[in-house]
């Protein structure tokens, strides 16, 4: 695109239209957000987790949001939990699209607990589920892109706990959320010279049926948001949608020079 065009059209760097989008764990808050958003804008959208019931009513509300008519969905009854599962998730969206242009990783999980008290084997599974998983869909979304030979879009999911610790035993996430940065940076690295940017969103506290508690109307949810709020320029919790420019800004052209790169959607938080 030359400088004359950009300015006749500065609206078409974000326009995906066409674009083959996978989102993973598409029926959580995020994914499902992902998913919708990607969809109303127009991509083709490939969507993957493990409740297929579920996953039909995500597909269902995307079908309604297309950008021209309804959208043109895929659904993949699949968790990334494995390198066959992962393949499986790409050719799904080859055999459909022929293509895939944007991976949104929007799965994993969170296990609270104190150190002292925390299974070895709760620890590992959030490691699992955050981090190799992560790192097996890129790998998977990766070959197919470096295969096609036009560059494309990963968003792995961050967190503002991947830069800063938490006192209410939050060992497993942090260390997970702290090597999905490590991925991200790495592979903006590794694959920049094939114009595949590699970057992740690092959310705060934002309302998901996880932290829904935390935006009630108790003793114990004001107390809490007090504390927190108070390190919070914006002076606010996050809302999914507060997610959704930044996910549209890194799956499109507008984010070409930016890789290996964590966008803190925290409301200030850790400017602070």
């Amino acid at each position: 695109m030359t400088e004359q065009e950009l300015l006749r059209n500065p609206l078409s760097l974000f326009d995906i239209r066409g674009k083959t989008a996978i989102v993973t764990g598409a029926t959580g808050a995020f994914g499902a957000l992902a998913a919708k958003v990607l969809a109303g804008a127009g991509a083709n959208a490939v969507l993957a987790a493990g409740n297929a019931e579920a996953l039909k009513k995500v597909a269902s509300e995307c079908e309604r949001l297309g950008a021209k008519g309804p959208a043109a969905l895929e659904t993949v009854a699949k968790r990334p939990s494995s390198q066959v599962n992962c393949d499986a998730i790409v050719e799904a969206a080859v055999k459909k699209f022929g293509r895939v242009d944007i991976l949104v990783v929007a799965s994993g999980q969170n296990k609270v607990s104190k150190i002292v008290d925390q299974k070895a084997e709760d620890f590992l599974d959030v490691m699992d589920a955050n981090v190799t998983q992560s790192w097996l869909m890129a790998r998977a979304a990766g070959r197919q892109m470096l295969k096609q030979g036009q560059g494309g879009k990963i968003i792995l999911m961050s967190s503002a706990r991947g830069l800063l610790g938490h006192p209410a035993g939050y060992t497993a996430y942090c260390a997970s959320k702290s090597a999905v940065d490590g991925i991200t940076k790495a592979l903006g690295c590794e694959w920049g010279e094939a114009g595949i940017t590699v970057n992740a969103l690092g959310p705060t506290v934002f309302r998901s049926p996880l932290t829904q508690w935390m935006f009630e109307d108790t003793d114990r949810a004001r107390e809490v948001r007090k504390g927190f709020l108070a390190r919070v320029p914006k002076g606010r919790l996050g809302e999914p949608a507060d997610l959704a420019g930044p996910l549209l800004f890194l799956a499109s052209k507008a984010s070409d020079f930016y890789t290996g790169h964590i966008l803190y959607a925290d409301g200030g938080y850790t400017a602070g």
